[in-house]
């Protein structure tokens, strides 16, 4: 839910659509030219992908509810109740690559932004395991993990931009810009 254009974070913190926290620029940012020149450019590499590589959906602040859950928390337009183990129940949603309303949290996926076989190929496969679980349940980035509809989270797969667009217009540029 958004509160003047900015929505909270699974932290309870508020970041601007910008994922800023309170929307102002960090004064010691690069440009985006400058950001974009740093890059590494490298041949990518699938060699190795197995997608357990990336632990994800890990408790990390022991508070009974893994990254899935805390997605799903953290994006509801209705809150869904908490039961134990953080088992949910109720809740509505909106998945934005296709405008789709769910009201069944098992009809939803999390979707890494970046697929963890994307980020593989451009060198996770150099980090270490515990680097690997930190980007798979990332909850500090507001858009790295989004609840989208099964159906088009397994439509897009492992593909990244290049290759895969969500089906709703509307997505298009909150998916580009992420």
């Amino acid at each position: 839910m958004e509160v003047d254009g900015r929505k909270p974070s699974a932290t309870g913190t508020t970041t601007a659509p910008s994922g800023a926290p309170g929307g102002a620029p960090d004064k010691g940012a690069l440009s985006l030219a400058d950001a974009i020149r740093k890059i590494p450019v490298a041949e990518e590499k699938r060699t190795g992908y197995e997608r357990d590589s990336f632990k994800h959906w890990v408790d990390e602040d022991d508070d009974s509810c893994p990254t899935r859950q805390e997605v799903l928390i953290a994006e509801a337009v209705t809150a869904p109740e908490q039961g134990d183990r953080c088992t949910l129940s109720g809740g509505r949603w909106l998945s934005y690559y296709d405008e789709a309303e769910v009201t069944d949290a098992k009809r939803l996926d999390i979707d890494h932004m970046v697929p963890l076989a994307e980020a593989w190929d451009s060198g996770a496969h150099d980090w270490t395991p515990e680097r690997r679980e930190a980007y798979a349940n990332d909850l500090d980035a507001e858009r790295s993990l989004v609840a989208v509809t099964a159906k088009t989270n397994r439509s897009k797969a492992d593909r990244d931009p290049a290759q895969w667009m969500p089906p709703a217009q509307s997505a298009t540029c909150t998916y580009l810009v992420d």
